[in-house]
């Protein structure tokens, strides 16, 4: 179990950070088992793309693919926008169009700046997984 202390947490400091909060969209990415064959590899190709695409752009700083012990859940994501806007951002996703993936958008809140750390690995670095 891990000891975090929180001595230096106070609560001015926690009224200043919840002044910041900003409202983003959290994006649950589900897989249609039944579509998934060779068939789908190139199409799941090009929805990667797109999802590098939006991370480089800033769109969706913050891109998580997993996979459950239930298969179903591809990926999570945050998108610095509105629900709406990532709704129709993934409307447009070619894996969403060929009903591969299911897409889930809920409202979030958290700080501007938070962001996964970033490790050195074999002199690349990548995020943390």
């Amino acid at each position: 179990m891990y000891e975090i202390s929180t001595a230096h947490i106070t609560d001015d400091y926690m009224r200043d950070r919840w002044a910041q909060v900003k409202t983003y969209a959290l994006m649950v990415l589900k897989r249609n088992p039944e579509s998934l064959d060779d068939d789908s590899r190139p199409i799941v190709w090009e929805h990667a793309r797109r999802m590098m695409a939006l991370q480089a752009a800033g769109i969706m700083p913050i891109v998580c693919p997993c996979s459950a012990s239930d298969d179903t859940i591809s990926g999570i994501s945050i998108f610095n926008t509105n629900v709406n806007e990532a709704r129709a951002i993934m409307a447009d996703d070619p894996a969403v169009r060929a009903g591969i993936y299911t897409v889930e958008v809920h409202t979030c809140r958290s700080w501007p700046g938070d962001a996964l750390e970033a490790r050195v690995l074999n002199g690349a670095i990548r995020a943390c997984r």
